[in-house]
């Protein structure tokens, strides 16, 4: 045997001996069913409280939150964050519609361009699948609506989320996909993003970026 089957054969002599007809019937159940696993208790609450775990946790790992309560506000936010971040008043998002009606006239010199990032961008938006406030992550899935090259090649990643769309844990985030999209039906990519890229590799030192943007700056929109 190759030492790939060596490794698998070890897996398996140490997994519960059970007949193959249980096993599939097992594997048929959970695939049907969806059942949940435990969801951690600090992140279960109404959304108010999900937004503070949400944050609490985001702005541990190095990323930043701001709270509004208008999405029409969104373009001065990306204006204003854009400044303070000594950044040009550029942005690329996608083709999210959402993204797409907003009055962007608002971030005055804003400059707003559509489409997969650049190596000459420096800022992105993109609109959140999802939020889990277990771990302070966002879920981001791909397409042209929010390319997947907007969430790590630019210096800077903004990112719009609902905060109707921050979940307890992984597991509603998980069914909210399924309802989308349809049983055993996915998006080419589905991604989990804690915060700006980061390593910790040498010495134990936190260093920015590792392999995706420096900064992460979340916008949560309670009236979306």
């Amino acid at each position: 045997m190759n030492a790939r089957e060596q490794i698998l054969a070890r897996i398996r002599d140490k997994l519960p001996k059970a007949p193959g007809e249980a096993r599939r019937a097992a594997v048929d159940h959970r695939l049907a069913e969806h059942p949940r696993n435990l969801i951690p208790e600090r992140g279960i609450g109404d959304d108010e409280h999900r937004m503070r775990v949400f944050t609490e946790l985001m702005q541990a790992v190095g990323g930043t939150v701001e709270v509004l309560d208008d999405v029409n506000d969104v373009p001065h936010a990306v204006a204003a964050y854009l400044r303070n971040a000594n950044l040009p008043a550029r942005v690329r998002r996608g083709a999210d519609p959402v993204l797409a009606k907003l009055p962007w006239h608002r971030g005055g010199a804003l400059e707003v361009t559509v489409g997969r990032a650049e190596d000459t961008d420096r800022a992105s938006i993109t609109r959140a699948f999802a939020g889990v406030a277990e771990s302070g992550t966002v879920i981001q899935i791909s397409g042209p609506d929010n390319p997947t090259t907007l969430n790590f090649l630019p210096e800077a990643h903004i990112v719009v989320l609902e905060a109707s769309s921050i979940f307890a844990g992984y597991e509603e985030a998980w069914t909210k996909l399924r309802r989308q999209f349809g049983e055993a039906r996915m998006p080419r990519t589905v991604n989990m993003i804690s915060g700006p890229s980061r390593t910790a590799d040498i010495e134990q030192t936190i260093v920015r970026p590792a392999h995706g943007p420096k900064n992460m700056h979340v916008i949560i929109v309670r009236g979306a």
